[in-house]
C-alpha cells in the first residue's frame, strides 16, 4: 500500500491526489473487511490483492471477459488496454484480483493495476536510492509534481530546482532528469529530486571554477537572478553575489536599475570563501572611488553645497559629488525647532548648504549639519535673559504638565503647573491658560546644554504662605467657605480665591459618615473651624462638626483624628510637585497617603 505518512511528510496531499497516487503506486486500499466468507473454490484459488492470470473468452461491449478459474468471469474495461483492437479470444492476461461483490457475486479485477505492480517490481529491481533516472512530468499536484518513470513517482516542490520555482506547471510535459531520494519497497513509494542532480553537477563545475579564479580578478558572468539586495551572477557553474552596495558609487534604489536577467556583465572578484564556496563580486570597483583624496576636497568643518537626493525618517541624504553622499540627521537641522521629519526643512532635489561634521573612512560615512551654518541662538539666551528677567510671551503649546511660552522666535520656555499659583491646585494648564494667551513670566532657570528655560508666574508675587495666610487663618478660627469638590475621603472648601482647605470625612459630623454628600453639597456655603495651618506642606485642615460645638472649643487639631491615634487622612490634601498629573490633582509620583 502507499505510504501516506511519507507523502504527508513531504507535502500535503489532497483527497483527489491521494486517490491518484494510490492507483499510480498500485495499492489496493480497502476501507472495510469483507463480512462474508468466499466460496471455498475461490478462497483456495486467489485472495484480494493478488495477481492472477486468466484467459480472454470474448468481448461484451466495452469490456473484455476473462476466465480466471473462479466462480464467475472477470470484466476489464477497454480503457485499461493500450491495444484494445488486438485483444483476441484465447489471449492470456494478468490482472489484479480485488474481490467479489457481496450482492451480485461479480468478480472485480484490474489489468491497469496489475501492469503497474509489474512495473513497480521492475523499477525496484533495476534502481536503487541515489540512481539517476529520467521521466516525463505528468501533472502538478499539491506539494509537488507527479513524474512518470515507467510508474508515477513523486517529486516534492522543494526538490524541483535549486532556485525556488513560482509555477511548477512549467515542468509538465518536459523530460526531467533526477535522482532517486527514497525507495520504500514495502509500500512501493519512490521520491525523486531534480535539485540533487543539479547540485551534484554544479558542485563538479564549482570545483573547477574555484580553482581558476582569484580575488581582484575581472571575470565575465551572466545575471541569473535579481533580488532587492543584489544580483546573482553565474560565472560558469558557480554563482557569485553582486550586492547592491557594490554596483555603483552613486545611489541606486534597486538592482534592476542597472542589471537585467540573462545580461552578460563584467565584474571584479572581491572576496572568495572557498570553505563556504561563496564569492562576492563588485561592479563599481572597476571605476575609481570618489573617496580618494576626500579629506582634501571636503575637510571637516568646511561649508559645501550639495543636492538632497533622499529623505528618510531620521534625516536627509545630500549628494556632495558623483557617488558621494552625506547624512544630515534631523537633530542637525535646526537649533530651535524639534524636527520630526526632514521634509519639514528640506525636499528632494533641493540645493542646500551644509557643514562637514565628521568623516568615517572605515564605515564610508559622512555626517553633515544644516543648523551649523547659522548662529546658535541658545548661546545668547543666558546673556539676553538672565535668571530673574521678567518676559511677556505667547503660549505656543500646552502639555499635561505645563505651558510652553515663546520668549523669542525659536526659543520657548516651560511654565510648569506647579509654578502657576501659590495657592491653587492646578491639575492641568488649561484650567488657567489657553493656547495663544499672552502671559507675563519670570525666568527661573536656564540650561543651555539641554536648551531649556524654566518660567514662573507665581514668582511675580510674594508667597502668601509666608505671611498672609498664617496671619489670616489661625487654628481655632471659624470661617465661612464654599464647598468646591467632594471626594470619598472628604470635602474641599474654598476659603478665598485660590485658597482651599480640606474638610475630612471624619470632621463632617459627630456620627460616622459613609458618603460626604449626605452632609454637604457642592456649591454650598458652610461654616468651618480651622484645625491646622501647615505652611511647610501648604495645607489647611478644617472641621464642620467642631464649628458647630461653639467658640469655646479651641482644641488644636493634632492630626490624630477624633478618636486619637494613627496618621491623619488630612495628609490627602497635598501640595503638587513637578511631574505628571494624576486623577486626584497630585503631581508626578506623589501619591495620596491615607
Amino acid at each position: 500500500m502507499i505510504d501516506y505518512n511519507l507523502i504527508a511528510s513531504i507535502g500535503n496531499v489532497d483527497a483527489d491526489v491521494e486517490k491518484q497516487l494510490s492507483e499510480a503506486f498500485g495499492a489496493a486500499k480497502q476501507d472495510n473487511v469483507m463480512d462474508t466468507v468466499l466460496d471455498s473454490d475461490v478462497s483456495n484459488t486467489a485472495a484480494p490483492g493478488e495477481l492472477v492470470s486468466g484467459t480472454v473468452v470474448g468481448k461484451a461491449g466495452d469490456d473484455v471477459i476473462i476466465e480466471l478459474g473462479l466462480k464467475s468471469e472477470g470484466r476489464v474495461h477497454r480503457s485499461e488496454f493500450e491495444n484494445w483492437d488486438e485483444i483476441a479470444t484465447g489471449d492470456e492476461i494478468e490482472v489484479l484480483f480485488e474481490g467479489i461483490d457481496d450482492l451480485s457475486g461479480e468478480v472485480t479485477v484490474s489489468k491497469r493495476k496489475a501492469d503497474r505492480i509489474r512495473g513497480w517490481e521492475k523499477i525496484l529491481q533495476d534502481h536503487n536510492e541515489g540512481d539517476e533516472i529520467e521521466g516525463l512530468g505528468v501533472r502538478k499536484i499539491k506539494g509537488g509534481l507527479l513524474v512518470d518513470i515507467g510508474v508515477p513517482v513523486f517529486m516534492p516542490a522543494s526538490q524541483v530546482d535549486i532556485r525556488r520555482q513560482t509555477d511548477l506547471g512549467d515542468f509538465v510535459g518536459r523530460t526531467i532528469r533526477a535522482v532517486i531520494l527514497k525507495i520504500d519497497e514495502e509500500r512501493r513509494n519512490i521520491v525523486i529530486s531534480r535539485r540533487k542532480l543539479q547540485e551534484k553537477e554544479r558542485a563538479e563545475a564549482r570545483d573547477t571554477i574555484l580553482a581558476k579564479i582569484d580575488e581582484g580578478q575581472t571575470v565575465t558572468g551572466t545575471v541569473t537572478n535579481i533580488a532587492d539586495f543584489g544580483a546573482f551572477i553565474d560565472l560558469g557553474g558557480v554563482d557569485g553575489l553582486l550586492h547592491i552596495t557594490d554596483m555603483s558609487w552613486g545611489r541606486i534604489n534597486h538592482p534592476s536599475e542597472m542589471l537585467k536577467h540573462s545580461q552578460e556583465v563584467e565584474v571584479m572578484i572581491l572576496k572568495i570563501d572557498r570553505e563556504k564556496e561563496k564569492i562576492a563580486l563588485g561592479l563599481k570597483q572597476l571605476e575609481n572611488s570618489p573617496w580618494e583624496n576626500l579629506d582634501e576636497r571636503f575637510p571637516v568643518n568646511s561649508r559645501v553645497k550639495g543636492k538632497v537626493v533622499n529623505l528618510v525618517t531620521y534625516g536627509a541624504f545630500v549628494q556632495l559629488d558623483e557617488g558621494l553622499e552625506g547624512l544630515v540627521h534631523v537633530s542637525e537641522m535646526s537649533w530651535t525647532r524639534r524636527v520630526n521629519h526632514p521634509s519639514e526643512v528640506v525636499e528632494v532635489d533641493q540645493e542646500v548648504e551644509v557643514v562637514i561634521l565628521e568623516v568615517d573612512h572605515e564605515k564610508r560615512e559622512i555626517s553633515l549639519g544644516i543648523k551649523q551654518t547659522e548662529v546658535n541662538p541658545w548661546e545668547l539666551v543666558s546673556e539676553k535673559y538672565p535668571v530673574g528677567t521678567v518676559i511677556v510671551g505667547q503660549i505656543r503649546n500646552i502639555a499635561n504638565y505645563g505651558a510652553f511660552v515663546e520668549i523669542e522666535p525659536g526659543i520657548d520656555g516651560l511654565l510648569h503647573v506647579s509654578d502657576m499659583s501659590w495657592t491653587e491646585k492646578v491639575a492641568h494648564p488649561n484650567e488657567k491658560y489657553q493656547k495663544g494667551d499672552t502671559v507675563q513670566c519670570v525666568v527661573l532657570e536656564i540650561d543651555r546644554d539641554k536648551q531649556r528655560v524654566g518660567l514662573g508666574v507665581k514668582q511675580l508675587t510674594e508667597d502668601p504662605w509666608l505671611n498672609a495666610i498664617p496671619e489670616n487663618y489661625q487654628p481655632g478660627m471659624v470661617v465661612q467657605g464654599e464647598v468646591t469638590k467632594i471626594t470619598n475621603f472628604g470635602v474641599f472648601v474654598s476659603l478665598e480665591d485660590g485658597l482651599e482647605g480640606l474638610l475630612h470625612i471624619s470632621e463632617l459630623a459627630d456620627h460616622k459618615v459613609e458618603n460626604p454628600q449626605d452632609v454637604v453639597k457642592s456649591g454650598e456655603s458652610v461654616e468651618v473651624k480651622i484645625l491646622r495651618v501647615d505652611t511647610d506642606e501648604r495645607k489647611i485642615g478644617l472641621s464642620l462638626k467642631r464649628a458647630q460645638w461653639g467658640d469655646n472649643d479651641t482644641t488644636a487639631y493634632d492630626g490624630s483624628g477624633p478618636t486619637g491615634g494613627g496618621a491623619s487622612e488630612f495628609d490627602e490634601f497635598a501640595r503638587p510637585s513637578k511631574g505628571g498629573m494624576d486623577d486626584h490633582g497630585a503631581m508626578g509620583s506623589d501619591k495620596i497617603e491615607l
